[in-house]
């Protein structure tokens, strides 16, 4: 089961994007926050208020991923020479839930962690149910023989929503993670600011 609470277009609206570039979004047809006071106007937001906004909407995109976890991948990605913002881009994108996603084997990042932790997933021939496994270029990741019948797979292959970046490779029910993105190769469906984010934790 997935950690989130609350329904997860609900940080759509909070945020006022489509963060997955969903056409069930409802911000497409109600551009205004949630709750009965959604539609009033909204003040200026703050330096720390645009820098949280950052660090929400980013980590809202990857699913259940805790406040923990996420200031973990941070300090890693502060700990590694390059860019800070790139390198937490990157480290996210090597998540096992974010390739499976990427592969398009699954409609969203919330039903990627569910089938990664239902054990659906192979890497490197291998059977795998943790959705924060990290992945090395030149991994394999599978869909189990068994499971590539399920029609939420079958429904997500098919979907014209989204494209599969040039950092996977696909070959029917196996993908390839090729190598480690940047920032403006990853197919956001919106603008991610994680310079925002590093200043937000810099602070």
């Amino acid at each position: 089961m997935t950690k989130r609470i609350q329904a997860k277009y609900k940080i759509d609206r909070r945020m006022g994007e489509n963060i997955w570039g969903r056409a069930k979004s409802p911000v497409n047809s109600r551009d205004y926050g949630p709750g009965q006071h959604g539609q009033r106007r909204k003040g200026k937001l703050s330096d720390f208020g645009i820098q949280l906004r950052a660090k929400q909407k980013l980590k809202g995109y990857y699913g259940s991923i805790s406040e923990k976890q996420f200031r973990r991948y941070y300090d890693d990605a502060a700990s590694r020479k390059g860019d800070t913002g790139e390198n937490l881009v990157g480290i996210l994108e090597t998540r096992l839930d974010a390739i499976v996603y990427r592969a398009k084997f699954v409609p969203t990042v919330f039903a990627a962690r569910q089938f990664v932790n239902h054990g659906h997933v192979l890497v490197n021939g291998r059977r795998c149910n943790i959705p924060s496994a990290r992945i090395k270029p030149g991994d394999t990741v599978e869909i189990r023989e068994k499971s590539r019948g399920i029609p939420m797979v079958i429904e997500a292959g098919q979907s014209p929503e989204r494209e599969v970046p040039e950092y996977v490779t696909v070959d029917g029910a196996k993908a390839t993670f090729v190598r480690v993105p940047t920032l403006d190769e990853v197919p956001y469906p919106v603008i991610m600011e994680p310079n925002l984010v590093v200043e937000f934790y810099s602070r």
